[in-house]
């Protein structure tokens, strides 16, 4: 007489059950990694520093900003030439060519933040990693950039070498920062942003529930704001 066999627990996990990813948001295997987008999300490397990233972030910001200064002094020591950016016309007026380049910097940085910070987020499967720095770099260009537009109704600046006026050459991102960089502006526009983006006050925390990378890159750049306001008071007590 033959008997039934004894059913044996399934040893096969469902795809629901199984976990692609380790309980510290690290993926278990490499297929599919965006490579591009983390390593802009991470700063190229910074983001992976075992202890304060985001500080480094924020640095990476500050030499963001400095940018059209790096690249005229190595245009000088690769080539013995001075090589300038070209001023934007406004009418009557000429926008400061250093300014505009930031504007435009600052822009594409925002861009393409949350591109890169919404595929990190999700290749890691959290909401926000720590190893996401791009956000601290955004914001930190943005506090700076936007702090040196106090006040608003500053006289354009004029050079000999121009028949009409600069609009915003005396911005500390702008043609000033070739000749004289205003290091006590950024030292305080990183020390500003710092404390607002661990403070958090609002409504940037709020901002943290936005989707995606929208989320992870908003709360720093309303920091970056505060940040910006705090530049505009020590500007006009003469800091």
């Amino acid at each position: 007489m033959s008997h039934p066999e004894a059913s044996t627990p399934s040893t096969t996990t469902s795809s629901s059950e199984r976990s692609p990813r380790s309980d510290r948001g690290e993926p278990q295997s490499d297929r599919g990694k965006p490579r591009v987008s983390l390593a802009i999300a991470t700063a190229f490397g910074l983001g992976y520093l075992p202890s304060a990233p985001g500080t480094f972030g924020s640095l990476a910001g500050m030499i963001l900003a400095m940018s059209p200064l790096w690249f005229m002094t190595l245009a000088a020591l690769a080539l013995g030439v001075i090589i300038g950016i070209t001023n934007v016309s406004l009418g009557s007026l000429t926008l400061d060519g250093f300014v505009f380049c930031q504007c435009l910097l600052t822009v594409g940085v925002a861009l393409v933040g949350v591109w890169t910070a919404d595929r990190a987020s999700k290749y890691w499967g959290t909401k926000d990693p720590q190893k996401v720095v791009i956000d601290e770099v955004s914001g930190q260009h943005l506090a700076l950039l936007l702090g040196g537009f106090w006040p608003w109704n500053a006289p354009p600046t004029s050079f000999p070498s121009y028949d009409h006026p600069i609009l915003w050459s005396s911005h500390p991102l702008g043609l000033s920062m070739v000749f004289s960089p205003n290091w006590k502006y950024l030292l305080l526009g990183f020390i500003l942003f710092r404390v607002f983006d661990i403070w958090k006050p609002f409504p940037a925390r709020q901002a943290e529930s936005l989707p995606g990378g929208l989320g992870i890159m908003a709360d720093d750049w309303i920091a970056g704001i505060y940040a910006a306001l705090g530049l505009w008071i020590a500007r006009a007590v003469g800091i």
